[in-house]
């Protein structure tokens, strides 16, 4: 049995919420001042590693362009292509890292919270991604060019019409909101997992009785372990996010259908 001195309350979307000043639309949240707190400590790191520049570099110039080398051969260059990439890289190279760092805030005490766990942050780098998308696709086609090479060659007239709708639909909605969801859904999943066994285990220590005290261990064990596993998410939904945006950037210069 359970003690009902306090009754469990497991973790719900609620609990992300979290305003700090104000309320509604105009409150200052949580995840708001984490995300401030990041972008502060990358502008920091960033300024610190690349301020004297050698030859042979220090660990934090290592460290730094290690990151910057993975996400400008193997992603930028490898998917957009070497004659394409490189005015890219930056905007590559900055979602990488605010992600990755956003993610990582979720297991990083006392912040202990995602920022991509709300979903109007991983939303709005989607719609970024997706303005320089089209920007670039109507750049090097002209708006007409860019809405043609949405519809293959040699399709029977009457079914132009409903291709060219469903792959507007895809371009334009479709896309921008799965790229969105994977990485909001990751990371609220995986923050909803850790609240559920450090509270549980936390409330079956203090409340439960004889040896369902016990089940609080498995319980901590499970936070422990899945806390190591939130790190490899962080870094793979970070991958994923600049990986799909180098994959519709690398759709501009691809060759017509």
């Amino acid at each position: 049995m359970v003690s009902a001195a306090e009754e469990f309350v497991p973790p719900s979307a609620p609990d992300f919420w979290q305003p700090l000043v104000g309320t509604g639309a105009f409150a200052v949240t949580r995840s708001m001042i984490v995300m401030l707190l990041v972008t502060l400590v990358l502008a920091v790191v960033m300024v610190a590693a690349t301020r004297r520049l050698s030859v042979v570099p220090g660990r934090g110039q290592y460290y730094l362009e290690g990151v910057y080398g993975l996400v400008r051969n193997s992603i930028g260059r490898d998917i957009i292509g070497s004659a394409h990439f490189r005015p890219y890289v930056p905007l590559l190279f900055t979602l990488f890292t605010l992600i990755l760092l956003n993610n990582l805030m979720g297991i990083v005490p006392p912040v202990q919270f995602p920022t991509m766990s709300r979903i109007g942050f991983p939303l709005a780098l989607a719609l970024g991604v997706y303005v320089v998308y089209l920007v670039a696709g109507v750049r090097r086609r002209g708006l007409g060019g860019f809405l043609r090479n949405l519809v293959p060659s040699g399709l029977p007239f009457w079914v132009v019409p409903v291709v060219f709708l469903l792959e507007l639909v895809t371009f334009l909605i479709t896309r921008p909101v799965t790229l969105t969801l994977r990485l909001f859904g990751n990371m609220f999943a995986g923050h909803i997992l850790l609240l559920l066994f450090a509270l549980g285990g936390e409330y079956l220590l203090l409340h439960g009785e004889g040896l369902l005290k016990l089940v609080s261990l498995p319980a901590f064990l499970m936070f422990f372990l899945f806390t190591a596993f939130e790190i490899l998410i962080a870094f793979l939904q970070a991958y994923v996010f600049i990986l799909l945006a180098s994959v519709y950037i690398a759709e501009v210069y691809a060759d017509d259908h």
